[in-house]
């Protein structure tokens, strides 16, 4: 093999991004006060703004970002101090319907005055136990009550009498038997008897009957009049109770009506409280366990607390203080359908679920009703019926309670039909990204449910990162950086860890440009820090704690990433890093558990015949390769085609695998890999197993930027210096992921003393010729490849290939005939 060629490989400093010095004036963190605000987020904040101050209803929103974006803090934060400055939601209230005793009416009240008017009816019921009593026991009232029922037993004795004083004038005798009155004859005080009166002439007989009669007549006729007296007795008692109980309740709730005579809902509902308990005085007068009331009254204490005065009771569902600060904001961390809308409890009685209206609770719209409700989309959308139960409430502008069995009519239990409350809130959904450049959340609803755009108009989209070179990023990220160490109650920290601290949120970016947005990430790390120097009884945070909490964290979550290694370091695995083989070459690949992403090398294989012009992936065949791993095996036979077969079919049988791979593959970074793999088989050309590769290539050739560049290097780079460096190593990546470099020490160590080598290249040509030492070569005027060059023994095989087929063809061709 020719001398490997090498391209202009890539210094030290060029493998992590140089910090700039602006904004890093301070020898700690504790110089630095001020509050940069929401750093790089101020786009999702301005829409934030905007959705909490329009008044359009509609213009709800929905938030995008990833975990740790702080999405939630600047989203409750901005909604806080937007609230604090406007007005205190109002009251709301459920009271009983005594027209409609199923359908409670809802009431709404100034801020701070539903609990005083619960209040005030638990007063009033109680004074009421007390004076409707007392004006059943006083002198007025039985002086009273005696005269009426003097007077209905004075008017009946006396119609009674004068009977009586007629009979005993006629001569006729009345007296009373169990079963009424019996007449008979009198004479003198003796009343005759049946002997007596059949002894008697028959005119006079006649004459005693038609008496008897008579008298027995005017009887008849005093006692059929009696159910009138006693009717027009009892409307007399009825009215003295009802003119002694309308003077103790207008006494009692002249109050509460004072105190509530500007609402007008609820002076008639005190209107109705009032003509109920005038009809139902006599509830006052029955002590607890009493059925029925006496002559009498009976006093009792506490009268509220007993079943038949529920009615009365004030069922508080929102209750705003007075002296609140502003509007609700209201986050509701498990938005079941009851805890959005409310719900209506029931209690069992005698085998039967009973309820009224005081068993009914209010939900997270209710409490954040005239101010701000957020929610976790994933949460409502995972929660039977919640989504469907907001999307009404936003959409009708009023929350209705019910139950999930009745809305699915799987219950036919009695209950009850609350007056639905008057909506007018903004609702914040917060969502998340499930994939770097993919909103799932939010595109989902926006294709699936066309209510969605509808309801949630505002898209408040969080930058996940922020670059480093815009405006002054440097200083505003350090005193972000402080503020997140002083939350967390982690000591100050030196300049020099405040840049430690830079270059690794750099590297979660996965850019050497681009800062982090996510906060949580870098919180844990501080706090990780602050453990180590707390460890080591340091003043401060300095450089080698940061360094210290990135190795162990590395180190904790390392335990799959070094049993790789070992299986490579003890030929399980096989890897070559020495030594040159026609058609293998190392790939690179990523692997992903839970937060922490390493890399590893795999070898690649390619074998080549002659063919129909077949490339068979043998990861697709197997069902293990993914999509994007199949596309770039397509790309890879069009450049093959394009670059190749120019003059004659694409004769060529070729087979791709990742060796000991059992896993699925999916991603085209290896596609370059695969490629440089095919030509040397192709060409029959060993490629220099020193190097391995990354990188994404069209088809045309280029070589495109893949992900994980970083940890990539590092995963061959820690396989070589298992083996021992020899001096020969190296990865080559695209061109295009120089900007993204940010390398950990060793590697940068290591390229220092040039024992370990990263090269760039911008096309496949770039990684030919330093992969097998020649030229990729290029078409000359001739329109054929340089002789000498790789393509042109890629194209001298396959257009061997080409006559091998068309000589089959032919002797097939005269077999048959």
């Amino acid at each position: 093999m020719a001398k490997t060629q090498k391209l202009n490989e890539l210094k030290a400093a060029q493998l992590q991004p140089v910090l700039p010095s602006g904004g890093l004036d301070f020898a700690l963190t504790d110089e630095l006060d001020g509050d940069p605000g929401w750093l790089g987020q101020e786009r999702a904040a301005d829409t934030i703004r905007m959705g909490a101050l329009t008044g359009y209803e509609d213009f709800n929103v929905f938030v995008l970002g990833q975990p740790g974006s702080g999405r939630r803090a600047l989203a409750q934060s901005i909604l806080a101090g937007i609230a604090k400055d406007r007005p205190v939601a109002c009251d709301w209230v459920y009271v009983n319907n005594f027209e409609v005793s199923h359908k409670p009416l809802a009431i709404r009240l100034p801020a701070g005055s539903a609990c005083r008017l619960r209040k005030m009816m638990e007063t009033l019921v109680d004074d009421l136990a007390n004076q409707i009593p007392a004006l059943f026991e006083s002198e007025d009232y039985q002086t009273r009550r005696r005269t009426i029922e003097e007077d209905f037993s004075a008017a009946h004795e006396s119609e009674i009498a004068e009977v009586f004083d007629d009979a005993r004038t006629a001569g006729v005798a009345i007296m009373r038997t169990p079963v009424g009155f019996s007449f008979a004859g009198l004479r003198g005080d003796k009343v005759l008897t049946q002997e007596q009166f059949d002894a008697l002439g028959e005119e006079e007989r006649a004459e005693l009957e038609a008496v008897i009669d008579r008298i027995q007549q005017r009887m008849s006729e005093v006692l059929q009049a009696v159910p009138k007296r006693e009717k027009e007795h009892r409307r007399q008692v009825e009215q003295l109770h009802y003119e002694l109980a309308s003077r103790g309740v207008d006494e009692a709730i002249r109050e509460v009506q004072e105190g509530f005579a500007g609402e007008a809902a609820v002076m008639r509902y005190l209107e109705a409280v009032r003509r109920d308990l005038i009809e139902n005085a006599e509830l006052f007068l029955i002590g607890e366990g009493e059925e029925e009331a006496g002559p009498f009254p009976v006093p009792t204490s506490k009268h509220f607390e007993l079943s038949q005065f529920q009615r009365y009771r004030v069922n508080v569902m929102v209750a705003n203080g007075s002296s609140s600060a502003g509007a609700p904001v209201v986050k509701e961390e498990l938005p079941t359908m009851a805890n959005l809308i409310g719900r209506i409890e029931y209690a069992s009685e005698m085998g039967t679920l009973i309820t009224n209206f005081t068993m009914i609770k209010p939900g997270a719209l209710h409490r954040a009703n005239g101010g701000y409700l957020v929610l976790d989309v994933r949460q409502v959308l995972s929660e039977p019926l919640a989504w469907d139960a907001l999307k009404r409430c936003l959409r009708t502008g009023e929350i209705p309670i019910y139950s999930p069995g009745e809305r699915l009519s799987l219950i036919s239990t009695v209950s009850l039909e609350p007056d639905p409350v008057p909506l007018s809130v903004r609702v914040v959904l917060i969502g998340e990204r499930l994939h770097y450049y993919e909103r799932l959340h939010y595109y989902l609803l926006s294709a699936l449910d066309p209510d969605f755009l509808q309801l949630f108009k505002l898209e408040a989209d969080f930058d996940d990162d922020l670059r480093l070179q815009e405006g002054a990023p440097a200083g505003g990220y350090a005193k972000m950086i402080a503020g997140l160490a002083r939350r967390a109650g982690a000591r100050a920290m030196d300049r020099a860890a405040v840049e430690r601290m830079l270059l690794e949120s750099l590297r979660m970016a996965g850019d050497a440009e681009r800062l982090t947005l996510n906060f949580s990430r870098l919180s844990d790390l501080l706090r990780e820090a602050e453990f180590w120097a707390d460890s080591g009884s340091s003043a401060h945070i300095g450089a080698a704690h940061i360094e210290t909490a990135v190795a162990e964290k590395e180190r904790r979550a390392g335990r799959v990433r070094e049993l790789g290694l070992e299986t490579i370091q003890q030929g399980t695995v096989l890897i070559d890093t020495d030594g040159a083989r026609i058609g293998q070459i190392n790939a690179l690949t990523v692997l992903q558990i839970g937060d922490y992403s390493f890399g590893r090398p795999s070898r690649l294989t390619a074998r080549t015949r002659s063919g129909t012009g077949k490339l068979v992936d043998i990861e697709r065949e197997a069902e293990l390769g993914g999509p994007i791993h199949s596309k770039g095996i397509l790309i890879l036979q069009g450049y093959l085609a394009a670059t190749y077969a120019t003059s004659a079919p694409l004769s060529l049988w070729a087979s791709l695998v990742f060796e000991q791979s059992y896993g699925e593959v999916e991603g085209d970074s290896a596609s370059a890999a695969e490629l440089i793999a095919l030509v040397s088989s192709l060409a029959e050309v060993p490629l220099d197993q020193s190097f391995a590769i990354t990188g994404s290539v069209n088809q045309f050739g280029d070589i495109q930027a893949i992900g994980g560049v970083n940890q990539k290097i590092e995963g061959f780079f820690d396989v070589c210096a298992d083996r021992g460096l020899t001096g020969r190593q190296g990865v080559l990546i695209p061109a295009a992921n120089v900007r993204h470099l940010n390398l950990r020490q060793r590697v940068v160590d290591a390229v220092a003393q040039e024992r370990f080598h990263i090269c760039p290249m911008s096309s496949v040509s770039d990684g030919i010729a330093v992969l097998t030492g020649l030229e990729a070569g290029v078409r000359g005027p001739d329109g054929a490849f340089a002789e000498g060059s790789l393509n042109r023994l890629v194209e001298d095989r396959l257009q061997s290939f080409a006559e091998i087929r068309k000589s089959f063809a032919k002797e097939a061709s005269g077999n048959a005939t």
